[in-house]
């Protein structure tokens, strides 16, 4: 199990480093000058040249790919001075005379928009966009493992076929397209009965009061990011259900008298509930990366919407750490996945 786990976090190690250069590369070729749009159109010529030595902009492409992956390694080597001790709040592995082997977290740099670290911008909004894919994901979970359900148990009715037609239409709808439907309707339309706002963050604003928690604006965004996967959890329920209820195990159940809902929930539906977890795993992780044009929509302070914003401003350092940041998630899930995967089935490890 140590050596597939290993592997396992190798082959991790190996997408990350391909994600890194990938990112790069395409943020160092698009059209926009990073130093024009921090210091404005009337910038002068110093002040421009000033800006790219402070962000490197300066060098070759190439050193500044060496430099970028140096500050993003967890073991780099910097200027062994009080200054880039402030910058990096690295640990010190071996001293030379002016660089040191230092061990330190990942350096996402600065924003050029606002000079703030990104790891700071960014820890400040994906607790938001955490909560919203979690909310997102649990609504989806009860309400589509309860449509699967109900759907196996009455096959071919018209609730089966309703909430078939309602599945088809949540895979269908993109998730911008179907955020502007369920904003405008219950966020304009019918805003006087729901209560509800188009646009609105987790925590709002009060002069007296300061920052207030308003769980009313998770309502609409949770909904139009939980819409997908609940479309795809009440089909793969569905499917396990039908599957599970024509087992033999099932029909002496019946014989021996046990109830419709033991039979149902006890023993129907604990055994067809796997593919179900491994969806959900999955979609958790996509829920994270598929929240941009949600959170943008609706105006939610969170990774999304930080991202889209800076990529506006050509923010380059806040989009690329957001990417990375997304990158890590999705890397680490599949990585714990796969070892849940092989200690549950070792069949798994030695294919």
């Amino acid at each position: 199990m140590l050596g597939y786990a290993l592997k396992k976090l190798l082959y991790g190690l190996l997408v990350m480093a391909g994600v890194v250069f990938v990112v790069f590369v395409l943020f160092n070729i698009l059209p926009g000058d990073p130093a024009r749009m921090t210091m404005g159109q009337r910038a002068d010529v110093q002040s421009l040249e000033a800006v790219r030595k402070e962000f490197g902009l300066d060098k070759s492409k190439p050193v500044q790919f060496v430099l970028y992956v140096n500050d993003l390694s967890p073991i780099s080597v910097l200027n062994n001075d009080s200054t880039t001790q402030n910058k990096y709040h690295f640990a010190k592995l071996i001293s030379f005379d002016k660089k040191a082997l230092v061990l330190k977290w990942p350096y996402l740099r600065s924003s050029y928009q606002t000079k703030r670290d990104v790891t700071s911008i960014l820890s400040e909004t994906v607790p938001n966009t955490f909560i919203l894919a979690l909310t997102a994901m649990i609504f989806a979970t009860i309400i589509g493992v309860f449509l699967g359900v109900v759907s196996a148990v009455y096959k071919d009715s018209w609730i089966d076929k309703a909430s078939n037609a309602f599945a088809i239409l949540g895979i269908s709808a993109p998730s911008f397209f179907a955020g502007i439907i369920i904003a405008w309707l219950f966020g304009f339309v019918l805003s006087n009965y729901t209560g509800l706002k188009m646009s609105g963050s987790l925590y709002s604003y009060d002069p007296f009061n300061g920052e207030i928690l308003t769980l009313r604006n998770l309502w609409l965004p949770m909904i139009t990011l939980g819409l997908r996967p609940l479309a795809i959890i009440v089909q793969l329920t569905r499917s396990a259900m039908l599957d599970v209820l024509a087992q033999d195990y099932i029909r002496t159940a019946r014989a021996k008298g046990l109830s419709r809902n033991a039979i149902i929930y006890k023993h129907a539906l604990k055994n067809a509930m796997n593919p179900v977890i491994t969806a959900i795993s999955g979609w958790f992780a996509s829920l994270l990366a598929g929240s941009f044009f949600v959170e943008y929509i609706f105006g939610y302070n969170g990774l999304g919407r930080t991202t889209v914003t800076a990529l506006e401003m050509s923010d380059f350092p806040v989009v690329m750490g957001s990417i990375l940041f997304i990158a890590f998630v999705f890397v680490v899930i599949n990585i714990l996945v796969d070892i849940l995967y092989a200690y549950v089935d070792p069949r798994v490890k030695l294919a």
